[in-house]
């Protein structure tokens, strides 16, 4: 049943804004440490919001999807992402260190259990470490489904050129034709070399080329966010750094172990027109998890902020807080 107060947001996407009222600093381990903040309701329902990326790091938006009122809402950004330090740093930085920080962040906040809201890169962080603590999860909102596999990462590099041929040469464009034979390759050499002008440049190069496709109707604004080097660093770098090592996960581990989780309540909200995640991958979960609810979003790409996406995402916050399940 939806009452005025859901279908209102719905319509608009999402809630107002909201500030946190605390956050801090997580010291992980003699390399990393992560910026955290709570903002909603201290005795509120807990959520997490698992951002995308890799790298990408929170947005004061990521607080809106929630009824401030009702969540306790808890962000932080990742290993070298967002507000952690270092920026864009890929050494002690794999998907068994993130699962164990979030870990960390849980206890540090008494929380025993939460509910996980994730996207992109963030439902693959979600699935890994739901698969790894079914007991500390209530459920999940899963948006733009990205399982980590061999071709998903293929996609990415040398598919999308299929829907977005501009875009695609001007990432290809940034390496000198005979290296492109292994564009990864190619890119993990420039992202890390010992030339911090030639890191931020091929940063901003693979920042803009994946920005550039996130949306049903391209955003410049957007492309010129990500090239921000506080934000190209991380999503350049680690982009990069996860693929060569295919997201720290084994051969189709998350659909093998989806028993694991298949008892909890969750949402698979994915927008037909995704060309970074497309849809078949969410459609591939969606077989794999058959109580898992499927919401195909029809005028959406990959984004977050499609409309569609937004109002589908708070609408599965709203029936969760009213009724434990999705």
């Amino acid at each position: 049943m939806r009452d005025n107060k859901i279908d209102s947001f719905s319509a608009s996407g999402i809630y107002p804004p909201v500030k946190p009222h605390r956050s801090g600093l997580l010291q992980v381990d003699d390399l990393h440490t992560l910026y955290w903040e709570e903002s909603g309701n201290p005795q509120g329902l807990p959520v997490l919001f698992l951002h995308g990326g890799p790298g990408a790091g929170t947005a004061p938006s990521h607080r809106q999807f929630f009824d401030p009122a009702r969540y306790r809402i808890v962000l932080f950004d990742q290993r070298g992402s967002g507000r952690s330090v270092p920026l864009g740093e890929a050494r002690q930085n794999t998907t068994q260190l993130l699962i164990d920080d979030i870990e960390r962040l849980r206890e540090m906040m008494a929380i025993k259990e939460w509910l996980i809201f994730g996207g992109s890169w963030g439902s693959t962080l979600a699935l890994a470490y739901g698969q790894t603590h079914p007991e500390r999860c209530t459920g999940f909102i899963l948006r733009g489904i990205f399982l980590g596999t061999q071709t998903e990462i293929d996609w990415f590099l040398q598919g999308m050129p299929l829907f977005f041929p501009d875009e695609h040469a001007q990432f290809v464009g940034h390496i000198p034709e005979e290296e492109r034979d292994d564009l990864l390759g190619a890119y993990m050499k420039r992202l890390f070399s010992d030339d911090a002008i030639e890191n931020l440049r091929a940063a901003q190069a693979w920042s803009r080329y994946e920005a550039n496709c996130l949306h049903l109707v391209p955003r410049p604004e957007v492309a010129r966010m990500f090239s921000a080097a506080s934000v190209a660093l991380g999503v350049g770098r680690l982009g990069a750094h996860y693929f060569c090592n295919r997201m720290f996960l084994s051969k189709n581990q998350l659909l093998d172990n989806m028993n694991r989780i298949q008892h909890l309540p969750a949402v698979i909200i994915q927008g037909r027109y995704d060309m970074i995640c497309p849809p078949r991958t969410a459609w591939q979960l969606r077989k794999a998890w058959p109580r898992a609810s499927f919401e195909m979003i029809n005028d959406a790409g990959h984004a977050a902020s499609e409309p569609g996406i937004a109002s589908a995402l708070v609408a599965a916050t709203e029936r969760f807080k009213l009724t434990g399940t999705l």
